[in-house]
This record gives structure tokens, C-alpha cells and sequence, in this order.
């Protein structure tokens, strides 16, 4: 029994960290990398700090994937994100869960 429930606890494990590259490998492919890093910030905050921002907000998933569809203004100074209308609703949902996995 014992072996049993370690390979389903490491069959689990493998199966989050498969999703988090997934995750990782959507804010590539969206193009969240090139103004945003997981632990620095460049253009925009980095991914890090955007998740501690919203830390135990209420709605704080959909208010991201609201940002990221239709970019924002103001909100983490003069630089604008733009809108990314490619990426779909679904993904930006997967993008914001993604980085408020991060804290």
C-alpha cells in the first residue's frame, strides 16, 4: 500500500511540474518574455512581483487575464502594457494562474 501511495504522490508531482513548463512555455510563446522575467524586472515587473501584488485578492485571476487580453495603463508606472488580442480567453486564464502560482 505504501508503494502505492508513493507513486501516486510522485505521479502528481510530475504531473504539476509538467504543467508549470507548460505554463512557462505558453508565456513564451505569447510573448509575456519579452517585457516580463520570472525574478527581475526589465520593461514591465517582473512576473514574481505581479504575483505578490495580487496575493489573496479576491477575483485577482480574472482581473489578470483581463490585463493581459486587453493590456493596462498606470499600473506599474509610465510604461503601458499593450493589448494582446492573439492570446485567447482560455490562455490568458492559464497565464494568470500561472503567475499567481509564482508567490
Amino acid at each position: 500500500m505504501r508503494a502505492v501511495l508513493i507513486g501516486m504522490v510522485a505521479a502528481s508531482a510530475m504531473v504539476l511540474a509538467g504543467n508549470a513548463q507548460a505554463d512557462a512555455a505558453l508565456a513564451t510563446s505569447s510573448g509575456c518574455l519579452n517585457c516580463h522575467q520570472v525574478e527581475v524586472k526589465t520593461v514591465g515587473p517582473s512576473l514574481k512581483d505581479i504575483a505578490a501584488k495580487y496575493d489573496g485578492q479576491d477575483g485577482a485571476s480574472d482581473h489578470l487575464a483581463a490585463q493581459i487580453k486587453n493590456g493596462s495603463n498606470g499600473v506599474w508606472g509610465p510604461i503601458p502594457m499593450p493589448p494582446n488580442a492573439a492570446v485567447s480567453d482560455d490562455d490568458a486564464k492559464v497565464l494568470a494562474d500561472f503567475i499567481l502560482s509564482l508567490n
